[in-house]
Parts: C-alpha cells; structure tokens; sequence
C-alpha cells in the first residue's frame, strides 16, 4: 500500500504528518511512502532527510494525492484535498469532525475511510496512538512559557542582595494532559500553583505535579468518560464561578484548559471576572482553538482589558513543530503498525480503537455525535 503525505497549507500550520524515523519503521512494515516536496521543511526536516530514508519526494501535489493509498495529514483535509483523493483510500489524521463539519460531509461524499486520531479512545492499548493527548501536553507547555513572558514579576521565588522576591501564584483551570503540563512546567519554574477540575478524582494527579487543588463538591458528576468532562448543572455551575472568581482575584497568571468532550471550550471567566484581577496579571485562554475559555478572549490575538493581559493562542504545537511533528508521526505510525498485517492496512470494526476513531466509512458518517451535529444542520 503506498502512504502519501502533503504539505500542510492550514494558516500558520508548521507541523508535518510523518518525520524520517517513522518513514523507516512503515517502510520496514512494507509500506511505500511519497511525501510532497518541502512538507517537512518548516518543521526541520528538509526533503534530504526523507529521501535518505527511503521516501520518494514529489512535487505535483494533485498526482501525489490521487495515488495515495493512506492519506496521512495534521489537519482536516481541505475540500480541493479531498476532491483529489482516490475513492476507496484511507485517510488518517486529527480531523476534529465536530468542527469540521464541511470536511467531514467531503470525505463521505468521496468515499473516503476517514480516522479522527483526536477521536481515539483513552485507553492504555491506544494511548501511544493519542495525538490529541501528545499535542495538548505541548501547548501545556507552550501556554506557561506565553505567560511567563508576558507576566511584569518574576515565576520563582529569588534571594537577592537587594531583598526576597515571592513566587508568583499560577492557577491552572483544568487538570487534563494539558493542564497538567502546564502545571508541571509552572512548578519548574518556580512558580506557586494552584489549580481545579470538575471531575474530583483527578485530585491526586494534580497534586502528584506539585499543585495545590482547589474544587467544589459537585451534586452531579462532571465525569464524561474517556478523561474527558460534561457540561455542568446550573447549581454547580454557579458554585464553580464563585470559586473561579475568588482564586482569579488572588492570581498573577490563570491558564485555562477546559473543553467539554475535548472539542469545545466552556466559558468559565467572564468580564466582571477579568475587573477583579491585579493589574499586570495574564491570562492565557488555551481554550481559544475551541471558542475561549474566558468572555474577553479574542481566539488568535492577545488584548489588554484594565491592566489585564489576555492570551487567546490558536494552535500552539505548531509553534514548536520539530516536536509537535515527531509525536504526531509516531501516534500516526502506532496507529497504522496496529493495523497492519501482511504488508497492508486491514480494517476492522470491531476493533474498539477503529470503531472509536472512524468518521466516514463507504459513504457514510459512521460518527455518531458528528452525524447527529450534520442532522442538526439540515434541520
């Protein structure tokens, strides 16, 4: 079977599906491998580097993607992708159908078997194959880093000649892989953390990265399975805000994580918030790829509202695409090497990882909360 990679052509987009290393390893499974010249380049992998792993590079990007058996990408395909894909193939990436509706109705109408990757199931047999999980660990990262730039006081606590400097106080809202990242990356930098999640069971894991926990007794659980949480009653809602509010005003940095079933961002701080905080203190909404965790948030932009600093980040693996590139080939490759037997990708829908991850399968959405959102949209 041959795997076709392009280069990704999404605003801002560095990353590249496949990297060198995992080429070697399909190869070794028996795949053959085209990757569109320059793809790799922006992330730091020049053409060279593919050739010498045995990847041919080709610079027609139409002939390349209508030859393509598996069709491996970062992000949904775009429409003109999709047109030029062959009927039948494989297509395998982070495809986020609940917000790529269009894409979504494409692929089906193409014929083409999509794989969410952002869709696999938590579960310890999946996990190397997360790019979900891989990716929300970088931005944990990249979101302390954007504040800690952006903050006018210092993260650690410092002895100088000229006196003591006190830590500053980070609170971390949402205590997922990426809040848990970015509670672990403000720790190392000396910072005083405090963070909460809806789902109290995830009370030893922030505390395990050095964090305070801070939460509500909830009257229903906020536990949606997967690691992933729900919507909140109106009660508890409520109780969460008042508490929100009170740590935000106490806070010099708050780095919000939230998205409900890992695709739309809650709004959890609103504008009477935002008034209550010091001056010179940052938010980092790294909610914003799903709507915004905060009311002021501009999802891309970074705004100045009363002496607060408003970060609204699109994207952020893409700012470190070397990285970001590596993990998502690898949980590309983990996906495809589980799969394949006798030198080819095999099907199979029993398997709780495909039945999980499958968006379109011969010209259906076999998605079950996509193709409810596409009856939505009709109606």
């Amino acid at each position: 079977m041959r795997i076709v990679v392009v280069r990704e052509t999404a605003p801002g987009e560095r990353r590249v599906a496949l990297v060198p290393e995992s080429c070697k390893k399909l190869i070794q499974a028996g795949y053959e491998i085209a990757i569109e010249s320059g793809a790799g380049d922006a992330a730091g992998f020049a053409d060279g580097t593919y050739t010498g792993a045995g990847v041919s590079t080709v610079p027609d990007r139409a002939s390349l993607l209508a030859s393509g058996d598996i069709v491996l990408k970062v992000t949904a395909p775009a429409d003109d992708e999709t047109a030029r894909m062959k009927p039948g193939a494989i297509y395998v990436g982070s495809l986020m159908p609940l917000r790529n509706l269009g894409a979504v109705r494409a692929l089906a109408g193409r014929n083409v078997t999509a794989f969410a990757t952002d869709a696999i199931p938590r579960t310890t047999r999946a996990q190397s194959m997360d790019t979900l999980s891989s990716m929300a660990n970088l931005a944990g990262y990249k979101g302390v880093l954007l504040a800690a730039v952006e903050l006018n006081r210092y993260f650690p606590m410092l002895t100088t000649a000229a006196g003591m400097v006190f830590p500053a106080k980070v609170f971390v809202i949402g205590a997922g892989v990426a809040g848990l990242q970015a509670i672990a990356t403000a720790r190392r930098l000396g910072a005083n953390v405090v963070a909460t999640d809806v789902r109290p069971e995830v009370k030893e894991q922030i505390e395990s990265v050095g964090a305070k926990y801070v939460g509500i007794e909830l009257q229903e659980s906020a536990a949606a399975g997967g690691g992933y949480a729900k919507e909140l009653s109106d009660a508890d809602r409520k109780r969460q805000a008042e508490l929100l509010a009170a740590e935000c005003a106490l806070s010099d940095v708050v780095i919000t994580t939230a998205l409900i079933g890992g695709v739309f961002a809650p709004r959890l701080i609103d504008a009477e918030t935002v008034r209550t905080m010091k001056p010179g203190s940052v938010i980092v909404d790294l909610g914003a790829d799903g709507g915004g965790n905060c009311e002021l948030s501009r999802p891309g932009e970074t705004t100045h509202v009363g002496g607060v600093t408003i970060i609204a980040p699109l994207n952020l693996p893409s700012t470190v695409p070397y990285h970001a590139s590596l993990l998502f080939s690898r949980n590309l490759t983990a996906f495809l090497t589980a799969f394949t037997k006798d030198k080819a990708f095999h099907l199979d829908f029993s398997d709780d990882i495909q039945q999980g991850a499958v968006v379109t399968h011969g010209g259906e959405v076999r998605h079950a909360r996509t193709r409810d959102a596409l009856q939505k949209e009709t109606l």
